[in-house]
């Protein structure tokens, strides 16, 4: 019994880069349909109904992506309306709602990577490549949240003090100047710090180990072989453009060939298998749960 963030992380990347990447490089509206309603399942899936705010943030978005483009662009041939002397066309609009599924899509898929990708994963996959890299980069995602705490308190502080008040702008930039101030020699100080650390502990001297490791198992194996077997099936399509569609200047779709509809049911099944993976995960465990 493993969930899919248990899996090896050379495998969940390569799952995430092939959802998305066919969707950032991809216009066909069905196989964005897809991925947006995948995307936002797979985010119910592992978080319950909870994050109302980052869902709300996400569809206000949306709304606001779809729109923007009839607004900018006034391209297609079916006008239908004129406002301020420019035509509102159907094309544009249905391109701005296509734009804005692909984009709210992959940034709930982004959202979802966050989740499972911890420092330590993408340090393991980034360090066979470049290790200083990998040491950076997640050193970077660890002062993010270090900095904000950081601030937080030192505002905290300053306002226990008195020495802003957050009624009076005035006082609350110079207090937000010098709280941002205090930060900043913080972060200087706590990095001399953490480099003499890294020197007396002897970093550089041998080849670097690493905490946890991950290795390849018969579930990783067949994971990434059915990944990349669906990935190539919808490569495939879209590069013969056996799923073509156009917006301008007029909405022209071609029924999709046998290849095409293999495509669309590849990236249908591409995105339902973490899906499947976490759902079998909970029936089972709730099934031994049921049997004690």
């Amino acid at each position: 019994m493993k969930s899919f963030s248990e899996y090896n992380p050379i495998v969940i990347a390569v799952w995430f880069f092939s959802v998305t990447g066919v969707a950032m490089f991809c216009n066909y509206p069905l196989l964005m349909l897809i991925s947006l309603c995948g995307a936002v399942l797979f985010f119910i899936v592992r978080n319950g109904l909870s994050h109302g705010k980052e869902h709300l943030f996400f569809w206000i978005l949306f709304l606001v992506l779809a729109l923007a483009n009839p607004l900018v662009s006034h391209n297609g041939k079916t006008v239908l309306f004129v406002m301020n002397h420019n035509p509102i066309t159907l094309e544009a609009m249905l391109y701005g709602v296509n734009s804005a599924a692909m984009i709210i899509g992959v940034l709930y898929w982004f959202r979802s990577f966050t989740q499972i990708m911890t420092s330590e994963k993408l340090l393991y996959i980034t360090g066979a490549l470049s290790p200083k890299l990998s040491l950076i980069l997640s050193m970077a995602l660890r002062f993010v949240p270090l900095f904000s705490r950081q601030s937080a308190k030192i505002n905290n502080a300053q306002t226990a003090m008195g020495l802003y008040k957050d009624d009076n702008i005035i006082d609350d930039i110079k207090g937000k100047s010098r709280v941002f101030s205090i930060l900043v020699t913080w972060a200087l100080e706590n990095g001399i710090i953490t480099a003499d650390s890294m020197e007396a502990r002897g970093f550089g001297i041998c080849r670097r180990t690493q905490l946890r490791r991950f290795r390849f198992c018969a579930h990783d194996i067949v994971l990434l072989l059915i990944t990349l077997l669906l990935l190539g099936l919808t490569t495939a399509a879209v590069g013969t453009e056996s799923l073509s569609f156009s917006f301008y200047p007029s909405i022209t779709a071609e029924k999709p060939c046998f290849l095409g509809v293999i495509g669309i049911i590849s990236y249908g099944l591409l995105i339902l298998l973490p899906i499947i993976i976490e759902t079998e995960v909970s029936l089972r465990w709730k099934y031994l749960r049921s049997e004690i």
